[in-house]
């Protein structure tokens, strides 16, 4: 039987770490799918407004070659996408290894004995820095090199 595993991300500004995240959690299972986060998923749970349209970027992640299936990632829970997807491995960044939401994620995907694998930090370009980066931009040059949501913006720059 095939070991299918999951992985989430907005895959927003595509970069290297990106692709060795897929790369990873290809070589720890044998059919890999991948969520890639609706907009107003962004939106609500990361407070970004992503510069690449969706369309496109699960056009991205669908031609790596690790890449098995793509789906658009509008679950609730890690536990609703288990109940649609069927995953056996769950491939989690480090924005949830030392949190009290990584508990809560080990517990519930435990009860449906699926394991959760973390993607070792791997040095990279971030989408993080290259999002300040345009920003910068824009307010050095006054220019909207992309378009931002004013509000997600002050959400993020009062997160730092």
């Amino acid at each position: 039987m095939k070991t299918v595993g999951y992985v989430a991300g907005a895959f927003d500004l595509f970069h290297i770490g990106h692709l060795n995240a897929l790369r990873y959690a290809k070589s720890h299972c044998d059919f890999l799918i991948v969520g890639v986060l609706s907009d107003e998923t962004l939106r609500l749970n990361k407070s970004i407004k992503p510069v690449i349209p969706l369309d496109e970027r699960i056009e991205i992640v669908r031609s790596i070659c690790f890449v098995d299936r793509v789906v658009v990632e509008t679950f609730s829970s890690k536990l609703d996408a288990w109940r649609e997807l069927h995953f056996a491995r769950l491939f989690e960044g480090e924005h949830t290894w030392e949190t009290a939401m990584a508990d809560v994620l080990e517990t519930d995907m435990a009860s449906v004995s699926v394991e959760v694998i973390h993607l070792p930090h791997l040095p990279s370009t971030s989408s993080t820095t290259l999002r300040y980066t345009l920003e910068n931009i824009n307010r050095l040059t006054g220019q909207m090199c992309f378009d931002t949501d004013p509000a997600s913006l002050e959400i993020r720059r009062a997160l730092r």
